[in-house]
Parts: C-alpha cells; structure tokens; sequence
C-alpha cells in the first residue's frame, strides 16, 4: 500500500467486510533478523513464527482485536518501513 488511491481502496473493503470491533489477522514473512522490528509493532499481540527451511526469512501471523479500518491501515503503513517485510 503505497499511494492514497490503494489505501482508500483498502479502507473501502475492510469497511464493507467488518463489523467493529474484528478481529484481524496480519501475515508478514521478513528476513530474520528484521522479525523483531515487526514484533515490537505488534508489542502486545501474540506473534507465531515460522522460519523458512533455511533460516533466512520468517514468517509471522498475527491476530489483533481492531476497533476501525483506520487502525489495521496504520499497522500496515508501520510495517512497511521494516526493511525487507512482504506484507500478505
């Protein structure tokens, strides 16, 4: 999510698919060594890793309780500064 165009389109779906408060699951795979940096964004959310057969990436799933579309949106426009992150 990069231009204002996609985040409101984004915004857009989450509203028309979400009832808030909703729980809301983040998928990121990341070099191991940024994982904590996504960590620390989600400080107070469980974070299940699973490394890839080699060790050099992770994979993170991570569930939050969001209270608006505009919550998730912020989350992700955090993460995107992370060096290396996919966001799916």
């Amino acid at each position: 999510m990069s231009t204002e165009k996609e985040i409101a389109s984004f915004k857009e779906k989450l509203e028309a698919v979400s009832e808030w408060p909703s729980l809301y699951m983040f998928k990121f795979i990341v070099p191991a060594e940024q994982q904590d940096e996504i960590k620390d964004i989600f400080e107070n959310h469980e974070v299940v890793v699973k490394p890839s057969s080699k060790g050099k990436y992770v994979s993170l799933t991570i569930k939050m309780l969001a209270n608006s579309a505009e919550q998730i949106i912020e989350k992700y426009l955090e993460t995107n500064k992370v060096k290396g992150v996919i966001a799916l």
